[in-house]
């Protein structure tokens, strides 16, 4: 054990609740971090509770809030003991460069109780995955988990250089503010979204800080967060090109298959020079390949696909089986999408049919945002606002300035991404949103687990083989 406190395996925080509570509990059970995703828990949560809340989980949760007065109140606003009966889920109020006091009480809520349900294991560490590039929807979910005794925070898809700062606010009873990556003419200073705990819920007592691991793919972004105590986290998880979900766009779009090159390796000597625990992600999933990462100086190695596929994963079953059936078949695609997020980073997208990763899916879908978590913000010379997404229908888009070439080829990855967990939207037309799967593209890993498990396998066997890699490597 490093002088962290965290263990060598690192369960992946995937899609939308992909990686649930219940997931990073049970990996959480076997002494090692389990990790919740902390994309879109707001609507996540909400949504199971209008489904009626099966199990109880998310009552139970919100009875350990502290402020009860704001958990009753989210309970009277989505709670249907009968299930919605067919009818759409209510809607949501979209995140924003502003504070809003009671969509931030949601926010702190449901993530809190994710991270709460999670740790309820009793043994091994929780950790929470969140996006850089969510700006908006972070300081108060960061400061939901942390309210739940989050033991880390995890984050990639972007340099989280305010992060570090803000979880210390957090934990002294501050104020903690984030500075937004706003399109805005040239002079005017970067609007700052601030989650204040005394104007949510009347108190701010001091937290427990967490451990911080940015995500990176490159030795110089560790060697730059690493320099400056305001900006340094507490180690790193350097991931991989071949990793799933957003990677990092590459240096120079090379004429491969996944658009990256020998230039998108990371240096793991330099990384190791800067002299903070690091774990390995992306193609790290075999026994061998975890000896290898302990042996290059890693702590150990953060694995998503074979977890995602586990029993115990978030994903509605009949997905999971359909992607194990063609891994079976050997007919398991993942490609590095470079279109398909609307954020601008690329993405891997499973392709499968029925699924938003096939051409005919994809073009039934009438365009619609209606959650809005990947929307970019624009303030004109005058301060006003307006919210952008290339995803969204292109009237508005091109309206609010959008380019047409921008809409090209993009996914509504929000609405995709809670329907692979059974959340996904059905709509009064009658339309049902159809789920976006991601993996790894290292999909022999996938094939390889199927020889020892055919018939599919739980969190605690890849568990068991990943840490078969550090104890070789230990011998």
């Amino acid at each position: 054990m490093n002088e962290l406190g965290l263990p060598p395996i690192i369960q992946g925080g995937m899609g939308a609740a992909v990686s649930s509570w219940y997931l990073a509990k049970t990996v959480a059970s076997d002494g090692q971090l389990g990790v919740v995703s902390g994309t879109a828990l707001e609507t996540i949560v909400a949504r199971r509770l209008q489904n009626g809340d099966e199990g109880g989980h998310m009552r139970q949760a919100l009875a350990a809030f502290p402020y009860q007065d704001v958990a009753e109140h989210i309970l009277d606003t989505f709670y249907l003991p009968e299930g919605r009966n067919g009818k759409p889920y209510r809607p949501m109020r979209r995140i924003s460069i502003k504070p809003h006091k009671e969509h931030d009480q949601l926010t702190v809520a449901a993530n809190f109780v994710e991270v709460w349900l999670a740790k309820q294991a009793g043994t091994g560490k929780v950790g929470i995955n969140f996006l850089e590039k969510l700006q908006t929807a972070t300081p108060a979910a960061l400061y939901g988990a942390m309210l739940a005794g989050v033991d880390a925070i995890l984050m990639g898809a972007g340099i989280p250089r305010e992060i570090p700062q803000l979880m210390t606010d957090f934990s002294r009873g501050l104020t903690g503010g984030l500075t937004i990556d706003s399109d805005r003419p040239a002079g005017m200073a970067a609007p700052i979204l601030e989650f204040d705990p005394k104007e949510s819920f009347g108190v701010a007592p001091e937290l427990p800080r967490p451990a911080f691991l940015a995500i990176v793919t490159a030795e110089v972004l560790a060697s730059y967060l690493a320099r400056n105590e305001v900006t340094r986290p507490e180690g790193f998880v350097v991931e991989h090109f071949m990793a799933g979900g957003h990677n990092a766009p590459p240096r120079r779009l090379q004429e491969t298959e996944t658009g990256y090159g020998p230039l998108d390796e990371a240096n793991i000597d330099k990384v190791r020079d800067v002299g903070l625990p690091f774990w390995l992600a992306g193609g790290r999933a075999t026994t061998e390949s975890v000896k290898q990462a302990v042996e290059l100086g890693a702590e150990g190695v953060q694995v998503g696909s074979l977890f995602a596929l586990s029993n115990e994963s978030g994903l509605l079953p009949e997905y999971r089986e359909q992607m194990l059936q063609a891994a079976r078949e050997g007919n398991l695609k993942v490609r590095t999408d470079h279109r398909a997020s609307p954020t601008g980073f690329p993405f891997k997208v499973v392709e499968l049919p029925g699924t938003m990763g096939s051409g005919d899916v994809y073009k039934a879908r009438p365009r619609l945002c209606d959650l809005g978590y990947l929307r970019s913000s624009h303030i004109d010379e005058n301060s006003k606002v307006t919210y952008r997404c290339a995803a969204e229908p292109e009237d508005p888009f091109l309206k609010k300035g959008g380019e047409e070439d921008d809409l090209r080829e993009r996914i509504c990855l929000c609405n995709g991404l809670t329907a692979a967990v059974g959340l996904g939207q059905e709509r009064p037309d009658g339309y049902k949103e159809a789920p976006l799967l991601t993996l790894g593209a290292t999909t022999s890993d996938v094939e390889a687990m199927l020889k020892d498990f055919p018939t599919g396998w739980s969190a605690h066997d890849v568990v068991a083989r990943l840490l078969a890699g550090v104890e070789a490597a230990n011998a």
